[in-house]
């Protein structure tokens, strides 16, 4: 059974969701390695997260680690705010809870290589806003690659809807076990936190999720639970899902429309790339 999910730019792309699948095939496909595929299984459907290792690696290893140990399995969506993120892989429930392993440092920059297939989008005065894989990020061009030593460009990802980034304290280097999915943009994380992957489908899911009270900072009384969690790459082969994300020309011809569509409005957030998922 074929079964087709879009993230879409914007609503009206959601339209275009059928002729997207049937041109699957084309190079303006990649398919995400089943080592990057996060599989969140929830009550109220199916969560996929593409983790992004060039840009946090020890978050991604973190992540990688805990959950193809069974780690996530039963944890609550403790804290959920609407229209911001929804938190969850403490095991104590309570926001206060981690993992047995050391801390983390923050992953809040990292360095881009020309090989990190980067797909500008526009031009700020703070740098150009684009994609590493289905990753927002803003980054200094290509050509200050020429000028340093290890032939690299700073960047950092930005929190846009659907990305995946470590919940911590108030050290910068607090994070654990705990991470959250934005459900709307927050510019004040940016470069405060370590993002470390995006949803590609199941948004609808992740915004499901059941909320917390604003008057108790997103506490949630009676939460949604992760009953399974899992890299693609550990599920048995028959429960795998496979996934193929709109990439390099496509994407940039979906851009172009949609700026067009939105004007001054159009901003690096509202870029999502389509993607297709079979199987699992």
């Amino acid at each position: 059974m074929k079964i087709v999910t879009a993230a879409a730019l914007s609503l009206s792309l959601l339209a275009a969701a059928p002729a997207i699948a049937q041109t699957a095939a084309s190079p303006h496909w990649r398919t995400v390695a089943p080592e990057n595929l996060l599989v969140i299984d929830t009550a109220k459907g199916r969560i996929l997260v593409e983790l992004e290792p060039r840009m946090a690696p020890q978050a991604v290893a973190r992540i990688r680690g805990l959950a193809d140990q069974g780690f996530y399995d039963g944890l609550k969506f403790h804290r959920v705010i609407t229209d911001f993120m929804a938190q969850t892989g403490d095991p104590l429930g309570t926001g206060q809870g981690g993992s047995e392993l050391p801390d983390l440092p923050g992953e809040f920059q990292f360095r881009r290589g020309r090989d990190a297939g980067f797909a500008a989008v526009a031009t700020t005065p703070q740098g150009q806003t684009g994609l590493v894989g289905s990753m927002p990020v803003i980054t200094q061009p290509d050509a200050q690659m020429m000028v340093t030593a290890d032939f690299k460009a700073g960047a950092q990802g930005l929190f846009c809807p659907g990305v995946a980034g470590m919940a911590r304290a108030s050290s910068p280097d607090s994070a654990n076990s705990q991470f959250f999915l934005m459900t709307g943009p927050k510019d004040s994380l940016n470069g405060n936190y370590t993002p470390f992957g995006r949803v590609v489908a199941g948004m609808d899911v992740v915004r499901a999720l059941k909320p917390g009270s604003s008057a108790e900072n997103g506490a949630v009384i009676d939460p949604d639970v992760m009953t399974r969690t899992r890299t693609a790459a550990a599920l048995p082969e028959g429960e795998r899902p496979t996934v193929r994300v709109m990439t390099g020309a496509g994407v940039q011809a979906e851009v172009a429309r949609v700026r067009t569509e939105q004007g001054a409005a159009f901003d690096i957030c509202d870029v999502q790339p389509p993607a297709e998922v079979v199987g699992g």
